[in-house]
This record gives structure tokens, C-alpha cells and sequence, in this order.
């Protein structure tokens, strides 16, 4: 499975060390930023799954950072948790009015981080934090691989899994075979997008192989979508 993407806004190198040491040693890939204008060209570049967003920060502030994230619809779901040292009752309030979907204060508990970007995870991207996934008859188990289909247990390869996996996080997402081959085969892969279509080929014979109706939409000149 591609691994969950961490984007670290933080200016102080050794708190940004730390943080991404921790976020790699859980399995998480990471982005680091030093400025809020640095956090917001990368997002553009590679859209994270969660942003660790610290308050105070040179040049575009945290709070600045959130609020431009949050107006933009392509980058309106991503979790944000903001870190900062103000733990005045004003100031997260402030921070969560702004559409920060979390708030620590610093100093802060390592694990208690670690904890709340997975309960972020959970939310955006369930089948990396072993959860089991269903949608209609269809039921998938991150955790054992094993995918069933009514009372079925069904056998597919390790790419249609993940392909399924990333169609249940989301129903009805309209998928472009692009942002496919980032989630499900990796950005450093160089892979032909009719790979994909090949693929979905795959996912749905199995997924149909008892009669069921196929449950994969071809959106033309867009993309798949389960449902």
C-alpha cells in the first residue's frame, strides 16, 4: 500500500526532526516545510493526507496557511493539526474557527501526536490504520488482505487489492487513472496509465466472477469510481 503522506510545517529543525523521525518509524512518508510558503508549495506539489501545522511560523503564518488551505476545495479535506505554544482558550478556539481540525499544545507528548494524526487518518484514509472496510456486500479487511463479497471470500492480487482498498476509503469519488498510479502503484513508479484500465479490468471479473453486478464506474473522460 502507498504509505500514509505526513506534511510537517514546523521552523524550528530540531522539533521538525523529531516530529519526522517519529511519523518514518510509524511507517508514515513525510514532507518537511520550514515556512508557511514553503507548507503551501508543497501541498501543490505532493498533497499530503495529513498537515502537522505549526502556529508560528516565518513569513505566512500557520493560521494563514490553515485558512487558505481550508477556502480552496482541492485542498479542503486534508486534516490539518495545528501545534502551538498559545494554549490560551482564545487562541484554539481561533485556530479551530480557522478550520484546523485539531489543536496541540506545545511542549507536547510525542505519542499524543502520533495518535492524533492517526485519528486523522482513520478519517481520510481508514484502510492504512487496519480498519475493516465495506461497501454494499462488499467487505475488505486491511489488516488479513482478505476481501469477501456476500458469503464469498474472494482471491485477488496484491495491485486489484489496493486499487479496491482506495475505491472503499471513498465512495462515489470520482478517480482519474493519474491519481491512481500515485496511490496505488507509488509517485517514483513510471507506469503506463492503460496499466490501470488493465487492472480494473481484473478487480471487476473477480468482483463479478458470481454473478454480481459490477460495482466499478467508468466515468468517461475522468476516471473510475466505485458506485
Amino acid at each position: 500500500m502507498n504509505e500514509p503522506h505526513v506534511l510537517i510545517v514546523e521552523d524550528e529543525p530540531a522539533q521538525r526532526e523529531v516530529l519526522a523521525y517519529n511519523l518514518e518509524a510509524e511507517g508514515y512518508r513525510t514532507s518537511r516545510a520550514e515556512d508557511g510558503e514553503q507548507g503551501l508549495l508543497l501541498v501543490d506539489e505532493d498533497a499530503p493526507d495529513v498537515i502537522v501545522l505549526d502556529w508560528m511560523l516565518p513569513n505566512v503564518s500557520g493560521i494563514e496557511v490553515c485558512r487558505q488551505l481550508k477556502m480552496r476545495p482541492e485542498t479542503r479535506a486534508i486534516p490539518i493539526i495545528m501545534l502551538s505554544a498559545r494554549s490560551e482558550e482564545v487562541d484554539k478556539v481561533r485556530g479551530l474557527e480557522t478550520g484546523a481540525d485539531d489543536y496541540v499544545v506545545k511542549p507536547y507528548a510525542v505519542a499524543e501526536l502520533m495518535a492524533r494524526v492517526r485519528t486523522q487518518l482513520r478519517r481520510v484514509r481508514p484502510s492504512t490504520v487496519g480498519q475493516v472496510l465495506t461497501y454494499e456486500d462488499i467487505a475488505l479487511d486491511a489488516e488479513t488482505h482478505r476481501v469477501s463479497r456476500g458469503e464469498t471470500e474472494l482471491k485477488l492480487g496484491p495491485t486489484e487489492f489496493r486499487l479496491l482498498s482506495t475505491f472503499m476509503e471513498k465512495p462515489g469519488r470520482v478517480w482519474s487513472r493519474e491519481q491512481l498510479l500515485d496511490r496505488v502503484w507509488g509517485r517514483d513508479i513510471y507506469v503506463d496509465t492503460r496499466t490501470v484500465d488493465v487492472h480494473i479490468g481484473r478487480l471487476r471479473k473477480v468482483l463479478t466472477q458470481n454473478g454480481g453486478v459490477d460495482p466499478v464506474r467508468t466515468v468517461r473522460g475522468a476516471g473510475y469510481a466505485l458506485g
